[in-house]
């Protein structure tokens, strides 16, 4: 009977060799690149020329912009919309740097079909907190301590032709209001002017290993239309502390974005 014991172990051994291992899931990537442009009226922006006329009558051109969106959700009617937050959930826009024209979301995203793409325009109160940002360009759109503190949501920067037919400088700037017990002073309370945006037309497809790309354009026009006829000689060339003005630029806010097709 001793003598059996190594043979059996042999047969053991070699049996156990022979298992198959499960086979692995096949590891798929799929990926979502969102990138930006800037039109008025369906055309390319042309900027630091008085070539424009918004909806009040007053001519305009732009210099710059500058803005963050944050937040981006995708939409499927069959599951609850997923956000996109694995790396950075906030990105930085500027007109002067093509680099930031191009952000890739570092998440992985099921493959399958959506129904839409949404994001916040800005950055919300729980996230929009001071000094998260400690170098340029990121850090130039600070909001001021005693005004809401955080960040802008944007910087649009231009002039416009005032009823004397003189050039004045306007920052159409976005960012966290003010309730003024006094104006400008006594300060009782602050508003939060970020809002959501769901782009029209971007349903898409995402095929396993995948990859897509959807432009965002901001049709820059529409920040003066609708519903609201944004008049700059009414409002100045300054609406940072002007609650009233700023809330009436967010609610024009509603189809600014669009997708290019």
């Amino acid at each position: 009977m001793k003598r059996s014991i190594p043979f059996l172990l042999l047969i053991f051994l070699i049996t156990s060799g022979c298992k198959k291992e499960p086979a692995e899931e096949p590891v798929t990537i799929q990926k979502l690149v969102l990138s930006f442009d800037f039109q008025v009226d369906g055309k390319p922006l042309q900027r630091d020329t008085l070539c424009y006329v918004n909806e009040a009558g007053n001519r305009y051109m732009v210099n710059e912009i500058q803005f963050f969106i944050s937040d981006v959700r995708l939409h499927c009617h069959t599951a609850e919309p997923l956000l996109l937050d694995a790396w950075t959930s906030i990105h930085y826009v500027d007109s002067d740097l093509p680099g930031t024209w191009r952000w890739e979301l570092f998440d992985t995203i099921p493959a399958g079909d959506y129904d839409s793409v949404s994001f916040t325009f800005g950055i919300n109160e729980e996230k929009n907190q001071s000094l998260m940002f400690l170098n340029p360009p990121e850090s130039f759109m600070f909001w001021p301590e005693y005004l809401g503190g955080g960040y802008h949501y944007m910087k649009l920067n231009g002039k416009w032709l005032d009823t004397n037919s003189v050039a004045q400088p306007f920052d159409f700037h976005l960012g966290i209001g003010q309730i003024y017990a006094h104006y400008p002073d006594s300060i009782t309370g602050f508003v939060q002017n970020y809002f959501n945006v769901t782009l029209p037309n971007s349903s898409f497809t995402l095929p396993v290993n995948g990859e897509q790309e959807i432009t965002i354009v901001m049709n820059i026009e529409n920040w003066f239309r609708d519903p609201h006829a944004f008049d700059f000689n009414q409002w100045g060339g300054d609406i940072m502390q002007n609650q009233e003005a700023m809330h009436l630029a967010c609610e024009n806010g509603w189809n600014v974005f669009g997708v290019k097709l």
